[in-house]
C-alpha cells in the first residue's frame, strides 16, 4: 500500500503550529526546556506547577505564546476541574506532557509507606488522573499527543532510588497500554527517558561527588553530560508530524548510556 500524500517540507515536518501543550513541572528543569523548544517550534504552552512565582517568571521569559496555571498533580481529585479550567482559559489541549515529579533517594529500609505512596501519587497516580481528565478533549478532536518523562531507572537499577525507579518503570506500562487503546482514536503516546542531563541540581550533586561524576561519564559512550535542550528538541520531534508513525516508544536521550558497557 503506497502513501500518496505529499512529502512534508522541513518547516512543516517539525512544526508545532496550532498545538496547545500542557506541561506539568513546566517552570523548571526539563519541563522548562521542553516548553522553550515547543515555543520555538510554534506551539502555545501552558506551564503547570504549584509555585506561582516560578510559573509567572518562566512564562514571562518564554513570551506571549506561554501561559501558566496552578495545579498539584498529587491532588488527583482536582484533575477534572483543572482540565476544565485549561479549556476555558486557553482552549483545547492537543499535547499533554506528564513531566512533574520529585526525586527521592532512600533505600527500602529507610522509606516508610507514606513516603512511598506520596511518590507514586505524584508520578503515577497524578499522571493517570490528569491524562484521564485531558483525554476526552483529544478524543473529541480526533488527535492529540501524550508524552511522559521516564528515566534511566525505567531500564536499569540505580542504588537507593527503588521508589523512584518503581514510579518511572510504571510509565513504560502506561505508555504501551495507552498507545494501544488511544492511537486508533488519533492520539499518539510516547515517553522520553533522559540520561544524565546537566542541570543546576545535577551539577551541584556531581561537583560534590567527583567519583560519581567520573563513574557516570565513564559509562556514557559520548563522554559528556546532556543539556536540557537535548530533551526539549526530542519532545518536539515526538509530538511533531515528523513522528506521526512513532507510537508507544520510550526514547532514550542519554548519549548512549543504555548501550554502553
Amino acid at each position: 500500500m503506497s502513501d500518496q500524500r505529499p512529502f512534508f517540507k522541513m518547516c512543516e515536518a517539525f512544526s508545532l503550529e496550532g498545538e496547545l501543550a500542557v506541561i506539568t513541572g513546566g517552570a523548571t528543569g526539563l519541563g522548562r526546556a521542553m516548553a522553550h523548544a515547543m515555543v520555538e517550534a510554534g506551539a502555545r504552552v501552558i506551564l503547570v506547577g504549584r509555585r506561582k512565582e516560578l510559573l509567572e517568571a518562566a512564562a514571562q521569559e518564554l513570551g506571549p505564546k506561554a501561559g501558566w496555571a496552578i495545579h498539584d498533580v498529587a491532588d488527583t481529585s482536582h484533575a477534572p476541574a483543572f482540565a476544565d479550567e485549561v479549556r476555558e482559559r486557553f482552549g483545547k489541549t492537543t499535547i499533554l506532557i506528564n513531566n512533574a515529579g520529585n526525586h527521592f533517594k532512600k533505600t527500602i529500609e529507610e522509606t516508610d509507606e507514606g513516603e512511598f505512596r506520596h511518590l507514586l501519587d505524584t508520578h503515577v497516580t497524578g499522571a493517570y488522573a490528569l491524562t484521564k481528565a485531558m483525554v476526552p478533549v483529544m478524543v473529541e478532536q480526533g488527535r492529540g499527543h501524550l508524552l511522559f518523562t521516564a528515566s534511566m531507572t525505567s531500564f536499569f537499577g540505580l542504588s537507593k532510588v527503588f521508589a523512584y525507579s518503581t514510579a518511572k518503570s510504571a510509565y513504560m506500562g502506561m505508555v504501551r497500554s495507552l498507545a494501544v487503546d488511544l492511537s486508533p482514536k488519533g492520539i499518539r503516546v510516547n515517553a522520553i527517558a533522559p540520561g544524565f542531563i546537566e542541570t543546576e541540581i545535577s551539577r551541584k550533586a556531581m561537583d560534590g561527588d567527583p567519583a560519581r561524576k567520573q563513574r557516570v561519564l565513564s559509562r556514557t559512550p559520548m563522554g559528556r553530560f546532556g543539556v536540557p535542550e537535548d530533551v526539549g528538541w526530542a519532545a518536539v520531534y515526538l509530538c511533531s508530524p515528523a513522528a506521526r508513525f512513532v507510537n508507544g516508544v520510550v526514547l532514550p536521550v542519554d548519549g548512549g548510556v543504555l548501550i554502553g558497557f
